[in-house]
């Protein structure tokens, strides 16, 4: 970049432009979720066929395309916005300069080199210092010598003069850098000139998002940045107190970073995690395309010592131990990944609300939190916590429990909101025997849990603090009464479900009102029983003992898992306690009566 270019260029502009793109953002976003919530949500509720599901089908399509449209202008604005914020610091430096330069009477060349004047006292010869030329240097060692060079220099005007060309040389540096890094990023922020959004325009737009934000550090460092181990509510200050501009660039810089942010709103981390969502799902998939396929013929027979024995090819082994455990986890995840989306496209179905994706890693295990409603404002919310092997690939069926709680909660419910979440927010045990008997799982996972309590307090809109109900089950409620005993945790209720043991010993223990404690435990549930000698109180109390003192819920399902299958005594129960009225639920008949 020469000088002429940087003495005509305008930082501002790019900001004007940065504008427009967020504001096509805005209205894309606000387009897309027009089409998902209202129009998709009012025919999925409204009409059936073969025609309707079609029409749903394309509306969905046109939803992702405007959610693209809002992702890639995002990042065009938050590009913009930092290209201006580096320009803008070097053309400041230069403006520095020539205003410097002209005070001292000095003459700034075409090339960026200075002229000064003869000046200073007359030396033996009688003559004053003679004037010269300097050019700018930048480097460290280059520059020393240099000011070094004018000091020595009679002239005054000598110092004056370098400092001013240095200036213009290191102004120059800059704008050629931000130029030379940001016109690349810049161009690659395009789509493929067809109609159809791939796997591969979201798998580019995680490499965009990825340039971008390493790109824009020194701008986004320049930003407010969130509380050092700051909590719930130190995070909803400083969201709050943010521009819109700033807020923009930390969602579209550092999504991952803001989805996982408990005390922001609700709207907020969803728009994050989607970003999340979509960009890994499009990386994952192509991952996946890029893994030969497994071989037709898994296994073989073999004669072992006069008897037949049926073991894998040796075909089917080499591609195990290069793909296997990499093939086997994308499978997984993506399997997860369909069902968010699942309940994603389920919104108006029997009137179900819009989906809230609060919290999204697909790594290992994976984890998730998805609330149907909006936590923020609903006057009644449920959190609910899985058990034992839980994970993202499998969190279908505790998305679908937590549907059914909202539908019977709601149909019990007169001009009230409610909402309900599916937190799995920690790494679940993996294995019955093999993990769940563990308590570090519980430990570790529980200051993740009071956070997002915490949050939910923290992000509320409204004066009213809503009614706030923790259901947990099996190992779930060994995290919940981990999380009430090394701390406090936002509840008005809590319902066990299967519990194994809550690590304390009474009801009182857990940290809310007292009579608020809830316990379900099914005929044919060997769980709490087995469970009471790793993860009881003391003297192994559970909280279905009677000593433990909770409110013993009438449960008329059997077995482990089915404490949420619809149009029972058991779901009901738990909906009637989800929406404030525990009173009406029925209690088990006490053991002598």
């Amino acid at each position: 970049m020469d000088l002429a270019t940087l003495r005509a260029l305008k930082p501002a502009e790019y900001s004007e432009a940065a504008d427009g793109y967020r504001g096509t953002s805005d209205m894309a976003s606000a387009a897309k979720d027009r089409i998902e919530n209202q129009i998709s949500a009012a025919m999925r509720n409204q009409l059936k066929g073969e025609a309707a599901t079609a029409a749903v089908k394309q509306l969905g399509q046109l939803g992702r395309n405007f959610h693209y449209i809002q992702a890639q202008c995002g990042l065009i604005g938050t590009a913009l916005e930092a290209f201006s914020y580096e320009m803008e610091a070097a053309k400041r430096k230069f403006d520095t300069a020539l205003e410097n330069a002209r005070a001292a009477n000095l003459t700034v060349n075409a090339n960026g080199s200075v002229t000064y004047p003869p000046g200073g006292e007359k030396g033996e010869d009688g003559k004053v210092p003679a004037g010269g030329t300097v050019s700018g240097l930048t480097g460290g060692t280059a520059s020393a010598v240099g000011r070094q060079a004018a000091n020595f220099d009679p002239n005054p005007h000598h110092r004056l003069a370098q400092d001013c060309a240095d200036l213009i040389a290191t102004a120059l540096k800059e704008a050629a850098e931000a130029d030379e890094k940001w016109a690349p990023k810049l161009r690659a922020l395009k789509a493929d000139d067809d109609l159809t959004l791939s796997d591969a325009d979201w798998a580019d737009t995680s490499s965009d998002t990825k340039g971008v934000a390493e790109a824009g550090r020194r701008y986004l460092d320049s930003l407010p940045q969130p509380p050092e181990a700051g909590g719930p509510k130190e995070n909803a200050e400083w969201w709050r107190e943010l521009s819109a501009e700033e807020q923009a660039a930390w969602v579209s810089m550092r999504s991952g970073t803001i989805g996982g942010l408990d005390g922001l709103p609700s709207p907020v981390r969803d728009e994050a995690n989607r970003m999340v969502f979509d960009t890994t799902r499009g990386r994952m998939q192509m991952e996946l395309n890029s893994i030969p396929a497994p071989p037709p013929n898994e296994w073989t027979w073999i004669s072992a010592g006069g008897y037949p024995s049926k073991v894998h090819t040796d075909e089917w082994m080499q591609w195990h131990n290069k793909y296997g455990d990499r093939y086997d986890q994308l499978n997984r995840s993506l399997k997860g990944m369909q069902a968010i989306q699942n309940r994603f496209d389920a919104t108006g179905t029997r009137g179900l609300p819009e989906a809230y994706l609060l919290g999204f890693d697909a790594e290992k295990d994976g984890r998730a939190i998805l609330a149907n409603g909006n936590p923020d404002t609903a006057d009644h919310t449920a959190v609910y916590v899985p058990g034992t092997e839980s994970d993202l690939g499998g969190i279908e069926g505790n998305i679908n429990r937590m549907v059914n709680v909202w539908q019977t909660a709601n149909g019990k419910v007169n001009g009230e909101s409610v909402s309900t979440v599916t937190w799995l927010g920690y790494d679940a045990p993996d294995h019955v025997v093999k993990d769940a008997p563990f308590e570090h799982y519980a430990y570790d996972g529980a200051p993740a849990f009071r956070n997002f309590m915490d949050g939910i307090d923290s992000s509320r809109s409204g004066d009213s603090p809503g009614h706030t109900t923790v259901i947990a089950h099996s190992y779930g409620t060994t995290l919940v009464g981990a999380a009430a005993q090394t701390g406090h945790f936002n509840a008005d209720e809590v319902i066990f479900a299967g519990s194994p043991g809550v690590k304390v010993s009474s009801a009182n223990e857990m940290d809310v009102p007292e009579g608020h404690v809830w316990n379900q435990e099914a005929d044919g549930d060997a769980v709490p029983d087995i469970g009471r000698w790793g993860h009881g109180g003391d003297g192994f109390i559970i909280p279905s003992d009677p000593e433990f003192g909770a409110n013993q819920v009438a449960t008329d399902t059997e077995g482990h898992s089915d404490y949420w299958k619809p149009d029972t005594e058991s779901l009901l129960n738990q909906a009637l306690i989800v929406v404030g009225k525990g009173d009406e639920a029925v209690l088990k008949p006490l053991p002598d009566s």
